[in-house]
C-alpha cells in the first residue's frame, strides 16, 4: 500500500483558517529535509517545501475557513480541511502522467493526531505523527508553509494585528491588539475571551507560544 500522510497547522490560533496537507512521497526523496515542522526554522520549512513539491508523485492542500471553525468547531473544521487536501491530492494524482497508478484501492493514510477525517480509503491515527512518519512531517510542511503565507497577505490587509509575526497565534502582542482595537475580520469569534477583565487577566499570564 501507498503511504498518504494528512497533517494541518493552525489549531490553536485566535486568527485565520485551519489549513491541511495530504502528500504522498517517492522511496528516494531526500528524508534527511524532514522533521516536526515546529521544530523547523522558516528557511529549513521552505528548502523542504521546495522539495516535497518538486518530487512528491501527488500532493494536496486543503482549508478550513474562521468563520466555519466558528460554525462546526475547531476539530470538525480541521478534519474537513483534511478532507479538502486528500481530495485535492487524489485530483491532482489522476491528473499527472507518472500517478496513474495511484488509487484509492491502493492508497492507506496516517493522519497526525487522534480522529481521522472521512475519506475513502484505510486511515491510521497517530499522535506526534508529525515527528515518527516522513509522510505526515512532509503535510506538517506544507500545510504550516501555507497557512504561514496566507497569514503574511492577511498582515498586508490588517497591520494593526501583526499577523505577520504570531501568524494569529495567542501570543501577548496578539491579545493586546484584540483588547486596543477589537477582533479583527479573520478572527475565530468564538475562540475570544468573553470581557476585558479576563482577557486582561489572561494577558498578564500569557505566553507566546507559536506552533
Amino acid at each position: 500500500m501507498i503511504i498518504s500522510g494528512i497533517d494541518e497547522a493552525g489549531r490553536g490560533p485566535l486568527a485565520g483558517p485551519v489549513c491541511a496537507a495530504a502528500v504522498i512521497l517517492p522511496d528516494n526523496f531526500d528524508f534527511k529535509l524532514l522533521n516536526d515542522s515546529k521544530k523547523m526554522s522558516a528557511s529549513r520549512r521552505e528548502e523542504a517545501k521546495s522539495a516535497i513539491i518538486k518530487d512528491a508523485p501527488a500532493w494536496g492542500i486543503g482549508w478550513a475557513s474562521h468563520t466555519e471553525i466558528d460554525s462546526i468547531n475547531i476539530l470538525r473544521a480541521s478534519l474537513l480541511a483534511m478532507k479538502r487536501a486528500f481530495e485535492e491530492m487524489m485530483k491532482n494524482a489522476a491528473a499527472g502522467k507518472k500517478t496513474a497508478c495511484l488509487s484509492e484501492k491502493n492508497i492507506t493514510a496516517i493522519i497526525d493526531g487522534l480522529y481521522v477525517p472521512d475519506i475513502p480509503v484505510p486511515c491510521t491515527a497517530i499522535v506526534k505523527a508529525d515527528a515518527k512518519i516522513p509522510q505526515v512531517m512532509a503535510a506538517s510542511i506544507l500545510a504550516k508553509t501555507a497557512r504561514d503565507s496566507y497569514m503574511d497577505e492577511i498582515a498586508a490587509l490588517y497591520p494593526l494585528y501583526g499577523y505577520e509575526k504570531h501568524k494569529g497565534y495567542p501570543t501577548k502582542a496578539h491579545r493586546e491588539a484584540i483588547l486596543k482595537y477589537g477582533p479583527s475580520p479573520v478572527q475565530r469569534l468564538t475562540f475570544k475571551v468573553k470581557n476585558k477583565a479576563a482577557l486582561t487577566d489572561s494577558l498578564n499570564n500569557s505566553t507566546d507560544l507559536l506552533n
